[in-house]
């Protein structure tokens, strides 16, 4: 007998996000169980009712997404299901609020395409956010020298700290934004800039973009106008702009739905796969390889 693939998806948010869910259908999943309005308080019985309708041997066949808008409320569900689990009554559980974890993820796999990430100098604006946090968070790691930007300077040492903490060795400079002459000074050298702002707020003009030295990608998530990084259309995907390798929102947003669809599928092969920000991104690139 053939057993569905049966996906609940738990949302913060009042209403479940209808974007994650055909995302899911797409990926291959035959059944959603969609909530909204989830607490972390809730997050155990739902487990419950999918942990305890199947045999163990079939547990793979179900798993959890934890999506919405809101990434700091789908950290606190995705601890509440790894916390609901015990002994072989467990399946696999995604994070991706808000897009947070497969855009940064397909954000720092654009910029190694093009310049090696070990020991390069990356500058991340509006650093503070979700996104912009994994992307630190990933630079690090691959051994970057991150310049963590923020409006404010106590943010980006809070942000320096936390992934400090996370991950030995890293490499992390709090960057403050107050003024032209400051957002030029933090793209100074740098091998690649990504803008994580929000959207309707240029952080960096297409002249200061243009005179920075040593610059050879700008990616930009923003994808309303005006857009992040003056310059960068949210289409571009690899484009050469005034020398510099550039990425869009659009353009990374490509790659982005491919690993979301990949990371859902991931989720069926075992029962006991917990895909934050590092496992998406280390799925990201088994598929860069693959694709040569």
């Amino acid at each position: 007998m053939t057993v569905s693939k049966v996906l609940l998806c738990l949302d913060a948010d009042d209403q479940p996000s209808v974007f994650d869910s055909v995302v899911a259908l797409d990926a291959g999943v035959d059944h959603l169980l969609r909530h909204g309005g989830v607490r972390p308080e809730n997050v155990r019985d739902l487990a419950y009712g999918l942990l305890f309708t199947r045999a163990v041997s079939s547990l793979r066949h179900s798993a959890i997404f934890i999506g919405g808008s809101d990434a700091p409320q789908g950290e606190s569900l995705l601890k509440a299901a790894v916390d609901a689990f015990f002994g072989p009554f467990r399946v696999s559980v995604m994070l991706d609020a808000n897009g947070c974890n497969t855009t940064a993820a397909a954000a720092v796999l654009a910029a190694g395409r093009h310049v090696a990430l070990a020991d390069a100098v990356v500058t991340v604006l509006a650093a503070t956010g979700p996104v912009g946090r994994r992307i630190v968070r990933l630079l690090a790691r691959e051994g970057a020298r991150v310049r963590v930007a923020s409006r404010r300077q106590i943010h980006a040492e809070g942000v320096c700290d936390r992934i400090a903490a996370a991950v030995p060795g890293a490499q992390l400079t709090p960057v403050t934004i107050d003024s032209a002459a400051a957002a030029e000074d933090a793209i100074e050298g740098v091998q690649a800039v990504v803008s994580c702002g929000p959207p309707q707020i240029e952080l960096l003009t297409a002249d200061q973009r243009k005179s920075a030295r040593g610059l050879q990608v700008a990616i930009d998530l923003n994808a309303v106008p005006p857009h992040g990084l003056g310059g960068v259309q949210p289409t571009d995907a690899g484009e050469s702009r005034d020398g510099h390798v550039c990425y869009g929102a659009l353009g990374v947003g490509k790659h982005k739905m491919k690993i979301h669809r990949a990371a859902i599928g991931r989720l069926f092969l075992r029962n006991d796969l917990v895909l934050d920000a590092e496992e998406i991104y280390a799925l990201g690139k088994e598929m860069q390889h693959a694709a040569g």
